[in-house]
């Protein structure tokens, strides 16, 4: 799976899927570009701090890592936030950020990268979507509505640029131990590490996810060991459903 030679950007690399991409991307020879709102203590040769909010930051994310390391071949949306509850406890605030965040800097960071990538001769894009995007569970509308548009986003647009050679496809995890998950768990009263352990019992492969599983499916995507799949949605999720 080398990557020799090959520019990435990675976006949401500060967190704990993030860094674990990252490190798998360089340690198999690429050259990294991250994005995040505090980039400055993550290993990577081009650090581009903003706000995804801001549409003029994520239209300029491609161009800018395409200019800091001369090609851009690579690219992992991975930035996500989760918003708990119904519909009807969502407020305005909710639905911008998760909108904001898991669906319109997406779409836009992929808009302004696939020309580069085709001009380049093609490329590989892996968007971080959730198997609650694919079945939906209870209490969580609007992180699985957000998550079932980049889902259906990278279909289409596997469908569509393909010809391109560019291969869009989606990793789909379920759990993950991240430091989300646990101040999620810490803000709602529960001892994370009691809490991750218990979570771990629904899973039939006994535990939760830990970024590095993820981080091992995304690196097989973009790598050339996966050069048959595009529009592809692979759940990550230990055998646990939805639900």
């Amino acid at each position: 799976m080398g990557l020799s030679g090959k520019g990435a950007l990675v976006t949401g690399a500060a967190g704990g899927i993030g860094r674990a991409i990252v490190a798998r991307l360089r340690n198999a020879g690429a050259a990294v570009a991250v994005a995040d709102r505090d980039a400055a203590r993550i290993e990577a040769e081009v650090r581009l701090a903003g706000d995804l909010l801001d549409g003029a930051y994520a239209d300029g994310l491609p161009n800018a890592a395409a200019a800091a390391l001369g090609r851009l071949d690579i690219l992992v949306n991975n930035a996500g936030v989760i918003t708990r509850g119904p519909v009807t406890e969502t407020s305005d605030a909710d639905w911008t950020l998760s909108v904001g965040v898991n669906v319109e800097a997406p779409f836009r960071i992929c808009r302004a990268a696939i020309p580069l990538m085709a001009e380049g001769g093609g490329g590989a894009i892996v968007n971080v979507a959730s198997c609650w995007g694919l079945r939906p569970g209870p209490n969580h509308a609007l992180y699985c509505m957000t998550k079932a548009a980049l889902a259906s986003l990278t279909q289409c647009m596997g469908m569509d640029h393909a010809h391109q050679g560019i291969r869009v496809n989606a990793v789909c995890p379920n759990e993950v131990d991240t430091p989300m998950l646990r101040s999620g768990f810490a803000k709602r009263g529960f001892d994370p590490d009691n809490a991750v352990a218990e979570l771990g019992k629904t899973v039939p492969l006994g535990r939760i996810a830990r970024p590095d599983d993820i981080a091992d499916v995304v690196l097989f995507l973009i790598s050339d060991a996966a050069r048959y799949m595009c529009g592809s949605l692979v759940e990550v999720n230990g055998g646990k459903p939805v639900g």
